[in-house]
């Protein structure tokens, strides 16, 4: 272990990409296997790899405390040292007591991990971490409490580490990057690698992968010039998740490549009549199904373009299917263990399915868009001709599909199924709508509608193009307006981490509520480095009260802040939340009396849904 943070320790020295892989490649190839799959996952800043899915469960506070006792030093000493480092691990290193003599190997720390892990209440998990220490030098010390914390903070990403692999066992980079993709393991990785047997790897299902990116454009013009003919879909305002599929069995994946599963226990129930291992891409939306009596679609007057009907989607002027909801009202779902049929049925939700990674046992990240598009299509449409006793056909879905039928309307159909489960009440699974669009009048008229429905915006994609996880290319666009900006006072700010250490880059933020400051936010991206440590130099000068990471500072500094959209929340004294806010400029031009008040949030907030 000691010359695994040794290693660690020389990656951190130099910035230079191809030094960072030489010095990891060197020294995989140095090791035993065994040894070498270990260190691979741990240069990756995971005591396991992904796939397993295994946590430790040990928390700051746990790691503060048992660094604490290890060490001798007072809570102040401690906090001293971590507003120096802004580091865990640099503060075990520092604050520890001297020792030359190294016990851990690679693998006893390994072993370590899965005890702790699997250790029942914070009091064994302590122990078992204060065993781990104990035995450690501090240097030692400083890498284990980085890797608990599940990040080096070396410079060295995963990426990376797949790249040593190659150069380490002359492999190409492209299939290491597939078999770790496909496995979540960089230790079976390397074992593959190390013996030629890259192409032997299978897609390994319920092992959450990264999504494919999408890029910001500012108009519709600039995303035609990326490509000619495009999909276009409304872009929902909910939570992007993969679905995994496989013999009944159905679990969620976040982008964070967290399982969300639980939090939406009727969509498993709705997609467990898939007859085949299967992964789809969508969006978790909250959903408002239509009210009997609303009005026919072909009764709203829609403006006229050269879109198909179906490009409008999910929306707010009363289709068959209903209308997504504002995320707002997602988020009362959101981080619950345990969800009632009561929960459900005062915040139902959806799953919008547009596009498919994986069918029939075959990876379909290297087809096109529009071939997935097609797979798609049909691999729902088994769902809708499925027994009756074991899946629900919403019938809305098959009125729109008669109308379509009958207006002669091309291209997919939404499609709306559910599992019958008595328990449960019925989860819609939509086919997201799709069209293509050849100009930007289209687009636009595209976009207006989407907002109206409520929607951020647009995402458009070109039809030729690969599923990519976790690259933000100009393949897939995203094209959505800030809804306002609004005229901040700071009244608080906190040190950053990682590039930031030692600087105060997040800030909270307030309006006027009559004659008080009412937080309603917290910011720390749109600055510049430059402006960043000119307003530290500020805050430091200008607190009230020092609460360690976190410092009050007079209510001086106005900010320009945007947001996508505005939440009622309970969070914040003002009862509102932004959701994305970011800072457009310091407004030096503002006095702290010029800043918005809360009845202009009000005004944002009810605007939002008219």
């Amino acid at each position: 272990m000691l010359r695994f943070a040794q290693v660690c320790e020389a990656i951190a020295a130099t910035t230079k990409k191809l030094e960072k892989t030489a010095i990891v490649a060197d020294y995989l190839r140095s090791l035993p296997l065994d040894e070498a799959a270990i260190a691979a996952v741990f240069l990756s800043g995971e005591p396991f790899p992904t796939y397993q899915e295994t946590t430790l469960q040990v928390g700051g506070a746990l790691l503060w405390r048992e660094i604490g006792e290890l060490s001798g030093r007072s809570e102040a000493e401690l906090t001293k040292i971590y507003r120096r480092h802004g580091d865990a691990g640099a503060v075990a290193a520092e604050a520890l007591p001297p020792k030359t003599d190294s016990i851990p190997s690679l693998t006893s720390v390994r072993k370590s991990f899965a005890e702790i892990a699997a250790a029942r209440g914070p009091a064994a998990k302590a122990h078992l971490l204060r065993q781990l220490l104990g035995q450690a030098t501090p240097l030692e010390a400083k890498y284990i409490v980085k890797i608990i914390s599940g990040d080096l903070r070396i410079g060295l990403k995963e990426s990376l580490v797949e790249e040593a692999i190659a150069r380490a066992f002359d492999a190409p980079l492209a299939q290491v990057k597939r078999t770790n993709m496909l496995g979540g393991d960089l230790g079976e990785t390397l074992r593959l690698a190390s013996t030629n047997r890259l192409a032997e790897a299978h897609m390994r299902l319920f092992h959450p992968i990264d999504f494919m990116l999408a890029s910001p454009v500012d108009s519709s013009e600039e995303a035609l010039s990326y490509f000619k003919e495009c999909a276009v879909e409304d872009k929902y305002d909910g939570i992007r998740a993969h679905a995994h599929i496989s013999r009944g069995e159905v679990r969620l994946f976040s982008r964070t490549r967290d399982e969300i599963t639980e939090s939406f226990p009727e969509i498993p129930h709705a997609l467990a009549a898939l007859p085949h291992d299967t992964i789809l891409d969508g969006e978790i939306v909250a959903w408002s199904p239509c009210s009997a009596g609303a009005p026919a679609r072909e009764n709203v007057k829609q403006p006229r373009t050269n879109v198909s009907e179906a490009a409008l989607g999910p929306s707010a002027d009363g289709n068959a299917e209903g209308r997504a909801l504002p995320f707002s009202t997602l988020q009362q779902r959101l981080g619950r263990k345990t969800v009632t049929e009561k929960m459900m049925r005062e915040v139902p939700v959806a799953y919008l399915v547009f596009d498919v990674l994986y069918a029939d046992g075959e990876l379909l990240l290297d087809r096109s868009l529009r071939e997935r598009q097609t797979i798609l299509d049909n691999l729902l449409s088994r769902i809708e001709t499925a027994d009756p006793a074991e899946t629900h056909v919403g019938t809305a879905a098959s009125a729109a599909r008669s109308e379509r039928s009958s207006a002669g309307l091309s291209g997919p159909s939404q499609s709306l199924f559910s599992f019958a489960a008595p328990d449960l009440p019925p989860a819609p699974i939509l086919r997201a709508p799709v069209s293509t669009a050849h100009s930007p009048e289209d687009i636009e008229t595209l976009f207006t509608a989407a907002r109206t429905r409520g929607n951020e915006g647009l995402m458009i994609k070109d039809l030729d193009s690969l599923y990519t996880p976790g690259r933000r290319g100009k393949s897939w666009l995203k094209m959505k307006r800030e809804l306002a900006t609004l005229d901040v006072v700071v009244t608080a700010v906190e040190y950053g981490h990682g590039k930031r250490i030692g600087v105060l880059s997040d800030y909270t933020f307030a309006v006027w509520d009559g004659d008080r400051l009412v937080n309603i936010g917290k910011a720390y991206s749109g600055l510049t480095d430059a402006e960043i440590a000119e307003m530290t130099k500020w805050f430091l000068d200008h607190v009230t009260r020092d609460e360690g990471f976190r410092l009050r500072v007079e209510p001086k500094i106005v900010l320009e802040v945007a947001f996508n959209n505005m939440m009622r929340s309970s969070r914040h004294e003002s009862g509102y939340a932004l959701r994305f806010p970011r800072i457009v400029r310091i407004r030096t031009d503002k006095l702290p009396e010029d800043a918005d008040t809360i009845e202009r949030v009000r005004e944002i907030y009810e605007g939002q849904y008219k």
